[in-house]
């Protein structure tokens, strides 16, 4: 792979994480513990815890982006980027585009799944 497309790839990981930094500092209040001495319905107060689990999840998501993230900006660095840790074959730059941070080629990640 060439310098300039690994540099393109470097700046949308960078751009991803800022992204995904922001989300999680946004949703900080929303995953707060849900106060059950407040006034509000029984409805309300599920309502209101419900929605506390979908950005709990929703920051678990974000987290394990952000930790992709930071071990594909390592490969970068230390040139191995776009090799599958798996096969050590090189990704396909469209599966880069889509996810560039990766780890493993189309093929390992569906076997991957499989298990």
């Amino acid at each position: 792979m060439s310098i300039a497309n690994i540099w393109k790839f470097r700046d949308a990981l960078l751009a991803r994480r800022t992204e995904l930094e922001k989300q999680l500092a946004d949703s900080a209040e929303s995953a707060e513990a849900v106060d059950l001495d407040q006034p509000i319905g029984r409805l309300s107060r599920m309502d209101a815890m419900q929605q506390q689990q979908m950005t709990l999840a929703g920051r678990r998501i974000a987290e394990q982006r952000l930790r992709q993230i930071a071990a594909a900006l390592e490969r970068i660095e230390a040139d191995a980027y776009g090799i599958c840790v798996a096969c050590e074959e090189e990704i396909d730059p469209d599966r880069l585009r889509a996810r560039p941070e990766s780890p493993f080629c189309v093929d390992c990640q569906e076997r991957r799944e499989r298990r």
